[in-house]
């Protein structure tokens, strides 16, 4: 890991932890949840949003004064606003995105859940991804909450990524192993 995303990682965890701790004690975790969501859907569809928290052409003014309306029209809970506005005025905006993951982490574990990251070369159904979060679940123990995403790449098979345990089942992975079989050979 280079040493400025350390630090970024630090400094999210540190304001995610003060966050998720107000939080737990007003018991308002749903809320949070919800508001994590939509603030991650806004950062996904607003370049505008995303250059307005790393850009450093605005003012720590203008970056306080914007995210506290974006804050107030999404309707975010209050620890959630008050912790974008001292990120703002600290000049820490940069970190949102972390913020966010370290935040659905603890939320997460706090629920006695894992997330599992789910690469598939197709979309999975509804079905489909309740039957791998049971098997996943049979697995490690814990309510697996499936993150998935596609990649026509692999061709047919899964990746599935539950904390540092990778399960690659993929097409192009097995095909690059006999590839690499075939190499060694000849």
């Amino acid at each position: 890991m280079s040493e400025s995303a350390s630090i970024s990682s630090g400094i999210a965890e540190r304001y995610a932890t003060a966050v998720f701790e107000l939080v737990k004690e007003a018991k308002e975790l749903p809320k949070l949840e919800a508001n994590l969501d939509d603030f991650a859907a806004a950062l996904d569809d607003s370049a505008d949003l995303r250059d307005l928290l790393v850009s450093p052409i605005y003012s720590r003014d203008d970056q306080g004064s914007a995210v506290t309306a974006i804050a107030q029209k999404m309707g975010m809970i209050p620890a959630m606003q008050n912790a974008l506005a001292l990120m703002a005025a600290r000049r820490r905006l940069f970190v949102a995105p972390q913020l966010i993951a370290k935040l659905r982490d603890l939320i997460a574990e706090d629920k006695g859940e894992v997330t599992a990251d789910v690469v598939s070369a197709t979309a999975m159904t509804n079905a489909q991804a309740k039957k791998l979060a049971e098997t996943l679940k049979a697995s490690v123990g814990k309510d697996v909450k499936i993150n998935a995403s596609v990649d026509e790449k692999l061709i047919g098979g899964l990746v599935v990524k539950v904390g540092s345990k990778m399960i690659d089942t993929s097409i192009r992975s097995k095909l690059n192993s006999l590839q690499n079989a075939m190499k060694e050979v000849g």
